[in-house]
């Protein structure tokens, strides 16, 4: 019986072995390996189509396009890096975002109404051309990483009272306010409704504004209630000087104090429900008011070099290599990134045939020779 099983062995491996250079299909390159991670030529190649696509989503034209993508494109093994850096570092901190996913996919199921689970799943699939476990995988990531930055590097930036004292004595004049009312808004829509359906669609704008009056949180009740396009973006629309609303809206909001919510308006596209978010007087503003404001401007110019320069350390304590032809832009200076033991890593390129021959390889419980050879492969039986 033995006998046999090594014939058919032998034959499989002369198979394999005889097959032409021509039959090698590339399936995957390895560029980089960060730590246990690797990066491969595939992964850049979704990266690059995958920022073209979302510049053609934002209205670039071909030559802008075409323009931006010659310094994105020096920069995209560096970025992977950072995530893959940032990610391990996250795992490495045990920071837990699960229950964060979760609770993003229902927000975006509930702002697209769709009810059935498979639905939703196939909707992602359609939008974002990614399937439902690798579009999680990737919310999951992003969450981790800003988790880390805000740990690692935004908490530890701090900006002293004095200097924003300076900043405002140095700045007055651009804290001088004209009046303006921020406002949200939340639409029930009226769309295509007969005259019992507007009547329900106003009951129903007369009922969020009495929850919203009692202390339920606005932003709650424009995810689950609002069907103006501004509901993604928190119904936020942003400030209004005197005389740029309607006459009606300006009445029902232009003397309200913040958190004031106002009855439904009717407006052709159904019944608007707004809060006023701020009201900014006109003069010149305190340094109470414009506080968070100058933190802000300070920290921005710090943060982002913060944030390099924690990449930096991290690289110096990673293992790092970089196939050659390829470049890491944030590359920590004094750090030996060359690609070692080529012997170990190959084959660059792997046929399909070869990965099936290396699955069969591993059930084999005998030695098998090499066929032209006397070299003989030694797989031992793990019942032994």
């Amino acid at each position: 019986m033995s006998t046999r099983v090594l014939s058919a062995g032998a034959l499989l491996l002369a198979s394999a072995f005889a097959l032409s250079a021509a039959d090698n299909i590339v399936i995957e390159q390895i560029v980089a390996k960060v730590n246990g991670d690797i990066v491969t030529r595939s992964e850049l190649d979704r990266l690059r189509r995958q920022t073209e696509a979302e510049m053609q989503q934002r209205g670039g034209t071909p030559a802008q396009i075409r323009d931006a993508m010659k310094d994105h494109e020096k920069d995209l093994l560096r970025d992977r890096i950072d995530s893959l850096l940032l990610i391990q570092r996250g795992k490495d901190l045990d920071i837990k975002v699960d229950t964060d996913v979760s609770k993003q996919l229902a927000e975006i199921q509930l702002e697209n109404k769709i009810a059935d689970p498979d639905k939703f799943q196939q909707w992602v699939k359609e939008n974002t051309g990614m399937s439902y476990e690798d579009f999680k995988q990737e919310m999951k990531n992003r969450l981790l990483t800003q988790r880390v930055i805000s740990s690692e590097v935004g908490s530890k930036i701090n900006i002293p009272h004095e200097q924003v004292v300076d900043y405002y004595e140095k700045n007055k004049t651009s804290f001088v306010r004209q009046e303006q009312v921020y406002l949200r808004e939340i639409l029930v829509s009226t769309e295509g409704k007969n005259a019992a359906g507007i009547a329900a669609a106003e009951k129903k704008a007369k009922d969020i504004v009495a929850r919203a009056r009692k202390g339920e949180r606005f932003g709650d009740l424009i995810r689950d209630n609002s069907d103006a396009l501004s509901a993604k973006q928190g119904g936020d629309l942003g400030g209004w000087k005197k005389g740029d609303l309607s006459s009606e809206i300006e009445a029902a909001v232009w003397d309200k104090t913040k958190g004031y919510v106002a009855d439904p308006i009717r407006v052709p596209a159904g019944f608007e429900i707004l809060r006023v978010d701020e009201h900014v007087k006109e003069g010149q503003a305190s340094l109470a008011d414009v506080e968070n404001e100058i933190k802000e401007r300070l920290y921005m110019p710090l943060y982002q070099p913060k944030i390099r320069e924690y990449l930096t350390t991290l690289r110096q304590q990673a293992f790092l290599e970089i196939r050659d032809g390829y470049a890491d832009t944030g590359a920590a200076a004094g750090t030996d990134t060359r690609w070692q033991d080529p012997a170990m890593l190959k084959p660059e390129t792997v046929s399909k045939e070869e990965v099936a021959l290396r699955k069969h390889l591993k059930r084999l419980l005998w030695t098998i020779p090499i066929p032209g050879t006397s070299t003989k492969i030694e797989q031992k039986s793990s019942s032994r």
